[in-house]
């Protein structure tokens, strides 16, 4: 008996040794296994073809993945709203603030706040964002051991778009061994440990089968073999492996779907790139820092472009094509896309996998989409009830979820879910497509009054802006090429009957583009440059713009984009002769009402004065650059046609006069210069001295307030060019060519004047205009000149303004001189010469006499009523002579 109880003991402790040794090799298996699977899963993940990729042509995941913002707050309607509006820096600082309280997706099953793991995940998220690379990531990073290295034993890729084309029955081990190596994959083994296991079901809202599934049709059997929508149901309702973890990406519009079928622990968004990693992003595509950053400034050049680039497919394009560009030998800088040829690229990356779907009428789905945005524009309206989706019959859309958002938010005490456009942009472009589409009946579910583009573009400038950006896209969806696009890649048709109304919109503008107006109306007037650039069409421009004479842009801050329309404009504008640009700041991005550093200024300023056809440009106090004067120089060379070019008040001193008098000494140069105010000295006037002395063409310099000193002044003189120079007396006499001088805002003095009216007086001077406006003068000097006008017959203009000092003694002896019939002035200035009604009688006198005069300038001085009035009795003032008469107040 005793016998028998000792060997039962030892064939139980033997049965248990087995067991454990079979247990032990059974994870022995399951550890080489999961080291293989490894293995496969890294040498699968680690390499990814791109849309557009070639035979043997893939992309380093690690290489080129850049790290997205995703949240697991839900946010409130105000917060979405501000998101779907926001562009430029604003939707930056958005990003910015989301960044601060994202998540990572090492931390997606992380306990929540009341120590519990959620077990199953959904990562939510527009068309394009990102979930499924984030997806391929997440595999890659496990496999690699960088991320839930000791939390999953197993982790199975299912991807829901496979699923759909796949075998119609199947198991969970059919899902399993699919992402194995080879078929002798150890299944018990691994299913030993359920809670080791991770799921990735990517791509939830593209499966085409309900899941309103009876408890009857689900099983808890991971061999059973059944409809693979039940499976699929089994899985997600945890009858199948049930301590399991499940992670789902999805487009936020199949949510409700969704929750029919299984509980979920964890939300979490990605909503895209921060601004930061928007520029990784470019860096690592480009894999050089030089063409990376110069793609990027571009980009970040045209606000709404770089604010879509928060979508990581929208990134990929635009990298995509300047890379083209770049290959080709092309200046990406000069050849970059439209916003609307980037908005139909991201058109054609969204439905290009479903180009192929059955049963689905996309071109009339898509144009009961381009209804209900124009309707929305229209109402100022970004977020749509479900009854609005209903109205247009979008809630049976197979694509609803390529183009709009699902959002769920509290109302009193029930949720309601309410829909949106990616973004607000998106949405005018779609409102833009409903306007040039060819009508049919699908185009009818509009409630908006008729689709007639003149009542959009009526209403352009009366908009408070909302209508801004559509009609920007209409004028780009009219280019011809896009036109065949579309046809070709989506079959819409868009009608060019509403070309001619654009062409008429835009010539009825007036001649002179003066933007020295309001700030709203000077808004409305860059932005019809940018519809114009929109179009691309060298024809259209030049029919629409051959009216336009002038542009007058001074004092405003513009972008780079507003640099390269700019550019654009003046380039296809036949008739202007004067583009000004004074005061102008230039960069890339306005912040808070401040406009970030100009990296990119020189190629808009090279282009300008390359291309443009004005006679005259202004470009004084726009704080250029040396290496801005090496473009410029570059520039004056091409362009044949500029004749005056004003530089004054850009203070990079002597540094930028080499560079300058390149461009000057070129044969094609025809042009005369300002340099006012430019703190040039002595030593740069050997170069002035060299490009006047050989270039005939240059015909006027201008050198007010700068410290070129007497010895830099009499260099200058010497040659036998029409200068505008500081002080130089006597050598009136000796240059033969000599018409103006200028010697305004040089301390010259009574003294200084009495040397220059020796060389007025001599027989060779042919100095036909001076310039002496704030030079310090008094009533003193007024004799000398008083003399010399009587000896000089060739002087017809004399500017004495701003000397207070010379009052009514001064222009008393000067009347005396006018006077007399051998003077020959037709112009005189005197304003701020601290004049009063006392000088107002000598005045009368000269006027009633001097039949030469034609211009007489007394403004700005204290004449009172009674002076005016006097001069006022001259009946013949008004029709002979130009007065000026403001009064000193």
């Amino acid at each position: 008996m005793i016998l028998n109880r000792k060997i039962f003991h030892l064939l139980k402790l033997r049965s248990q040794l087995l067991v454990h040794f079979l247990f032990v090799m059974l994870l022995v298996t399951d550890l080489d296994y999961r080291v293989k699977y490894k293995e496969h899963i890294k040498k699968q993940y680690q390499l990814i073809k791109e849309r557009n990729s070639r035979l043997g042509e893939n992309v380093n995941l690690s290489k080129r993945y850049t790290k997205l913002t995703i949240i697991s707050k839900l946010r409130c309607k105000k917060e979405r709203e501000h998101e779907i509006m926001a562009s430029g820096w604003r939707h930056a600082k958005i990003m910015t603030e989301r960044t601060r309280s994202s998540v990572t997706m090492n931390s997606l099953f992380d306990p929540d706040e009341n120590g519990q793991t959620p077990q199953i995940v959904v990562l939510q998220g527009a068309a394009g964002i990102g979930k499924t690379m984030t997806a391929k990531k997440i595999m890659l990073d496990w496999a690699s051991g960088e991320v839930y290295e000791n939390r999953f034993a197993y982790i199975f890729y299912i991807n829901c778009r496979e699923i759909n084309y796949g075998s119609k029955q199947g198991t969970v081990i059919d899902l399993i061994t699919k992402n194995c190596p080879d078929k002798n994959v150890p299944i018990e083994e691994i299913l030993l440990n359920q809670e080791k296991l991770l799921f990735i079901i990517d791509g939830f809202d593209e499966l085409r089968f309900s899941f309103d599934r009876k408890e009857d049709s689900l099983c808890t059997d991971p061999r059973k073999e059944m409809p693979m929508k039940d499976t699929l149901s089994s899985l997600f309702r945890k009858k199948l492996l049930p301590k399991s973890y499940l992670m789902i990406t999805t487009r936020p519009t199949a949510l409700e779907k969704l929750q029919q079928c299984m509980e979920c622990s964890r939300y979490a968004e990605i909503l895209g790139f921060s601004k930061d990693d928007r520029k990784e992003y470019f860096h690592k595509f480009f894999g050089n820092n030089i063409d990376a950053t110069r793609a990027f400034d571009i980009v970040k050049q045209n606000e709404m472009h770089f604010t879509m680039c928060f979508v990581p497919i929208v990134c990929w394009i635009t990298c995509t094509v300047m890379k083209q560009q770049l290959e080709a030998g092309k200046d990406f800088a000069q050849n970059s896309k439209t916003l609307t040829a980037v908005y139909v690229l991201f058109l054609y990356s969204l439905l290009e996998p479903h180009s192929n779907s059955p049963n689905q009428n996309m071109q009339d789905n898509l144009k009961k989409l381009c209804s209900l945005a124009a309707d929305g524009i229209w109402n100022q309206k970004i977020l749509f009830g479900e009854e609005e989706i209903k109205e247009y019959s979008l809630d049976e859309f197979y694509s609803l979820p390529l183009f709009l958002n699902e959002s769920v938010f509290k109302r009193d005490i029930d949720c309601v879910s309410v829909y949106s456009f990616i973004h607000l942009s998106f949405q005018e472009f779609f409102a833009a497509l409903f306007y040039v589409l060819e009508e049919d009946k699908q185009m009818k579910y509009s409630v908006t009054p008729n689709r007639d583009a003149k009542l959009l573009l009526e209403n352009y400038g009366k908009s408070g802006n909302y209508l801004m950006l559509t009609v920007r896209f209409l004028f780009g969806l009219l280019n011809e090429e896009t036109m065949k696009d579309i046809k070709k890649k989506i079959g819409l048709k868009i009608s060019p009957k509403i070309k001619p109304d654009l062409l008429k919109w835009v010539k009825t503008k007036q001649k002179k583009l003066s933007f020295s107006s309001s700030h709203d109306e000077l808004i409305y007037k860059l932005e019809e440059f940018h519809c114009l650039y929109e179009i691309q069409e060298e024809s259209f421009m030049k029919n629409a713009l051959d009216h336009f004479t002038e542009i007058d842009i001074s004092n405003y801050s513009l972008t780079q984009m507003d640099q390269m329309v700019i550019s654009f404009f003046v380039k296809n504008c036949p008739t202007l002769k004067s583009l000004w640009l004074s005061g102008c700041r230039f960069g890339v991005e306005i912040k808070n009402g401040e406009l970030a550093p100009p990296p990119a200024k020189r190629l808009c300023l090279h282009n300008i004065c390359s291309l443009c056809a004005p006679f005259f440009c202004r470009l004084e106090m726009c704080s250029l650059t040396v290496a801005c004067y090496r473009d410029l120089s570059s520039a004056l060379s091409i362009n044949q046609t500029l004749r005056e070019l004003d530089l004054s008040y850009n203070d990079q001193g002597n540094l930028t006069v080499p560079d300058l008098c390149k461009g000057l000494k070129h044969p094609n140069c025809k042009h005369s210069g300002k340099l006012w105010g430019c703190q040039l000295t002595a030593d740069c006037c050997g170069e002035l001295s060299s490009v006047l002395a050989t270039r005939k063409t240059v015909t006027e310099v201008n050198l007010n307030l700068n410290e070129l000193g007497d010895s830099g002044a009499i260099l200058l003189l010497k040659t036998k060019a029409v200068i505008m120079s500081p002080p130089c007396f006597s050598l009136c006499s000796t240059s033969q060519t000599l018409i103006e001088l200028s010697l305004n805002l040089n301390k010259l003095g009574d003294s200084g004047v009495k040397q220059l009216c020796k060389g007025l007086k001599h027989p060779d001077c042919k100095l036909q205009t001076l310039g002496l406006f704030s030079c310090d003068l008094t009533a003193d000097c007024c004799g000398d000149l008083s003399s010399a006008l009587g000896m000089n017959q060739i002087l017809t203009e004399l500017d004495l303004k701003w000397n207070h000092q010379l009052g009514d003694k001064g222009v008393k002896v000067l009347c005396d001189r006018l006077k007399h019939p051998c003077c020959r002035l037709k112009k005189i200035r005197f304003s701020w010469c601290n004049l009063t009604a006392d000088c107002c009688i000598d005045i009368c006198t000269v006027l009633s006499t001097n039949q030469i005069l034609t211009e007489l300038d007394l403004g700005e001085n204290n004449l009172g009523y009674s002076g005016v009035k006097l001069l006022l009795t001259i009946d013949f003032l008004l029709e002979m002579l130009e007065l000026n008469l403001l009064l000193q107040h």
